[in-house]
Formats: C-alpha cells, structure tokens, sequence
C-alpha cells in the first residue's frame, strides 16, 4: 500500500488535521528560505502533538550535518530529508552522527537523473521536479524504474491517483497541493489521503498477474 507524507506544516490546526488522517509521514520545513519554514522550538512543540505512528520528517536544504542529527538526537523528528545538493560524502558525514533514516531527494528531467537516484546510499530517495514548486515531472519516466522512492511535485487530490495508476510508489509526498492560500486546507488534505487510499483499495481489488 502506497504511504502518505503530508509536509510543510506550520500550525496546531495542521496536526489536528493529520492526527485525524492518519498518515505515516508529518513533514517540518527547516529551510530558512521556504514560506513553510519553522524553527526547532516550533517543529518540537507540534511534533508532541502528533499521534503515535506518525512519523516526524524534517525537510532540509543544504543544511550542516550536526544540525541535522542535533535535531533526530533529540527527538524533534525521526528521519531527515534532504532536498539540496547533499552528496554521498554528506550522507557518510550524517550517518557518522546518526544512524537515523535518511531520505534523499532527487529533481529529475531525464533517465539520467533517475540513474542517479537509483544508486543513492540514503535509506530512502525521493523524486520530484524542483524545491516545492508545485510542478510534476514527467511521470512517463518512471516505466521499468524498480527502487522504491517518494513520488512529489505537483501533486493534488485530483491527480494523485492518475500519478500512481500503473506505477509500484512507495509513498506520495504533498505539500503545495493541499493549500488555500498558503495554508494547509483540512478539507484538500483529506481529499488526498482519500485519494491515495481508494486507489490502494481499487488495486487491492484487481486480479493477481
């Protein structure tokens, strides 16, 4: 069953929201240039808010490696994503202060890009089309790819499910897609957790090949 990330939360009412929806992944922006960013003190007081099974996730760009296991030591969040042009000898330096998971994402706009992220060291990658733009990439792409990853960029209630039609994702990543005016919309942050979640039924449902 295809996993849901919902990210960018700033509020009390965003965690209310995700505790009623249940998905495994809560994202905290700890990018100093997003208009989703939040500092430690904020993401810590909102991650106690989060229901048990839900997993903190802090979003990074470029971001000093003891900043970011400082943040996992303590419990801020579970696991790190890094969104900026973290390399291998950056994962070796992470994983040498933490052996928390790790998620690396990558902008992909050719097969080469995907080549790239297919021999990532990091726990998990994560495919998407730039830094929270709210653009897709062409999802054509994906045919014959076979390591799990993270599908963003563009995503929506009404697209998510043509996005996983056909394809094995791991999870889907959302942020921009459920917003009204820059803020979480509880109303569209359901509807894509319905979305993904009737779709893992409808497959469910189909005949073994």
């Amino acid at each position: 069953m295809t996993r849901i990330k919902l990210c960018g939360l700033t509020r009390a009412e965003d965690i209310k929201a995700v505790n009623l929806l249940r998905p495994e992944y809560a994202g905290f922006v700890f990018a100093k240039k997003s208009s989703r960013y939040i500092d430690r003190e904020a993401a810590y007081s909102l991650r106690k808010g989060l229901s048990d099974g839900i997993t903190p996730v802090g979003v990074f760009v470029n971001e000093e490696p003891e900043t970011v296991a400082g943040l996992l030591s303590e419990g801020v969040i579970d696991m790190a994503q890094l969104h900026g042009n973290e390399d291998e000898a950056y994962i070796n330096a992470l994983r040498a202060l933490t052996e928390k998971p790790v998620i690396k994402a990558f902008r992909i706009r050719s097969a080469a890009d995907l080549t790239a992220a297919a021999k990532s060291s990091a726990d998990h990658i994560l495919l998407d089309a730039g830094a929270g733009d709210g653009k897709s990439f062409d999802w054509s792409l994906l045919k014959g790819f076979e390591r799990p990853f993270f599908l963003a960029g563009g995503l929506d209630p009404g697209n998510v499910r043509e996005a996983l039609r056909g394809r094995d994702v791991f999870a889907v990543d959302v942020s921009s897609g459920i917003e009204t005016g820059g803020r979480k919309d509880a109303e569209k942050m359901k509807a894509f957790v319905d979305a993904v979640r009737k779709h893992a039924a409808f497959r469910g449902l189909e005949p073994a090949k």
